[in-house]
């Protein structure tokens, strides 16, 4: 198993530690979980980068780093749900939209198509990075600086929505269409 392939298992098994620490009740748990949170971000940074630079891309990174992708950000924000940071509906929403484009890039991959990320999936992934640190590190530790994790929400949101909609236009007539 090669080393980018080892940093995306590293952030799939960071998930549960930083979830304890969220879910516990200890005094300054924020900082802690914002640092967990920076290093899962930081290893997908690396892990991407290494890939790439060294041309060690491979079938089981591609497969394993959406889904590190996934169950870290999923995992975060049902936990900021329960932590009532964020509303449920915002978090329906984006998990149902990374549920939506798994199962449209399956349908793709099926029929030859290759969905590589655009800029706004970039952004995406971005937007829920700044939006999550932010909350995470929570009001009492931003004051009134907290207000950019506040919109930092609805930016995430529209970004999500507007990423998705971009796939299905995109690549929607060559993956949807009916065969024959």
């Amino acid at each position: 198993m090669n080393l980018p392939n080892l940093i995306t298992l590293f952030r799939i098994a960071i998930v549960p530690p930083l979830v304890v620490v969220l879910l516990s009740s200890w005094e300054g748990k924020e900082p802690v979980a914002f640092v967990i949170f920076v290093i899962a971000v930081l290893s997908d940074m690396a892990d991407g980068v290494l890939a790439r630079r060294k041309n060690l891309v491979t079938t089981l990174g591609a497969l394993l780093d959406p889904i590190a992708d996934k169950v870290l950000i999923s995992a975060v924000l049902i936990c900021l749900v329960d932590l009532k940071l964020i509303p449920s509906w915002m978090v329906i929403v984006i998990i149902s939209r990374e549920f939506i484009m798994s199962c449209f890039r399956i349908v793709a991959s099926s029929r030859g198509v290759n969905i590589s990320s655009s800029v706004l999936g970039k952004l995406k992934m971005w937007s829920e990075g700044i939006t999550i640190g932010l909350l995470l590190l929570g009001e009492p530790m931003l004051g009134r600086w907290y207000i950019f994790a506040r919109i930092g929400l609805w930016v995430m949101l529209a970004v999500v929505l507007i990423s998705g909609v971009e796939y299905f236009v995109r690549y929607g007539s060559q993956v949807l269409k009916e065969t024959e």
